[in-house]
């Protein structure tokens, strides 16, 4: 299944008699809960999840945005209408970065039809379509998380990706030289990653470019038919993008959560600064 959705054929599909449960994951680095925007103007039938709280647990030794209790996130997507068998769209202001977050640990946890609404709200009504402020209150969902044995990284199989694979980070570039770190306690990169900031995955509207696109760019960076990929960011969000990024282009890869925020937290961790290896 293709992992993004165009706003027009979510607009067929929620017109259809298999209608997606829409979730709402309006989230930025540092800024003010989504809720208030989501109050303001949503998806018709969508409801808000806050990644803060329900997809991911406090911050501490696993980094700002850990993987959340699983407990939690099976409640919140049962809150919000989830089954095993419904389809799933998720969206959020445009980034992308927390409709990620969500597609990714709903795959990651066993939920096998979810995609993101490619461009996000912008993307929703810019095609002329209406939003709400209607709060819905839809019948509860079954959905228990399960998670996979595959596509998760802990700090020492980054490590060893980045040896042996292809370990691809995710932020800004000036953020992986190690030029400035706004926000964690140490600049620079894991040792042995490819700088490959998520920006360069869309356009000017925030919607992915093709797949073949995509492919070329991840070629050129090393991934290869037989390589292993694995992808970190700074606490495991815009990471998230990545993985999804690579997805359209047809290249599995797995996801290092902790990502930078709890790498560079571990004093015994190696930081390496400056340009690309390659």
């Amino acid at each position: 299944m293709k992992p993004i959705i165009s706003a027009s054929d979510l607009a067929s599909d929620l017109a259809g008699t298999r209608r997606p449960v829409l979730l709402d994951v309006r989230w930025q680095l540092g800024g003010p809960p989504g809720r208030p925007e989501y109050e303001a103007g949503h998806l018709p039938g969508a409801v808000y999840v806050d990644l803060d709280t329900e997809l991911a647990a406090p911050p501490g030794r696993g980094g700002r945005h850990p993987l959340p209790d699983l407990e939690v996130l099976g409640a919140a997507m049962r809150r919000a209408g989830v089954s095993a068998d419904t389809p799933v769209v998720v969206y959020d202001g445009g980034l992308g970065w927390g409709a990620a977050r969500a597609w990714w640990l709903l795959r990651w946890t066993g939920h096998t039809d979810v995609r993101v609404l490619d461009g996000g709200l912008a993307a929703w009504t810019a095609a002329g379509h209406e939003l709400s402020k209607e709060t819905p209150a839809p019948e509860s969902g079954d959905f228990t998380p399960h998670p996979s044995d595959v596509g998760l990284l802990d700090a020492d199989g980054a490590a060893a990706l980045a040896r042996s694979g292809l370990l691809l980070d995710a932020r800004a570039a000036e953020r992986y030289r190690g030029d400035v770190e706004p926000i964690d306690p140490v600049g620079g990169h894991i040792p042995g990653a490819v700088s490959a900031p998520t920006a360069e995955n869309v356009d000017e509207q925030g919607r992915f470019l093709p797949a073949r696109t995509l492919a070329a760019r991840f070629a050129g960076l090393g991934a290869q038919e037989e390589s292993a990929v694995g992808v970190y960011c700074g606490s495991g969000v815009s990471g998230a993008h990545q993985v999804l990024a690579l997805a359209i282009a047809g290249i599995p890869s797995a996801l290092y959560a902790g990502s930078w925020s709890e790498w560079s937290n571990d004093p015994a961790r190696p930081v390496a600064k400056g340009a690309d290896p390659q």
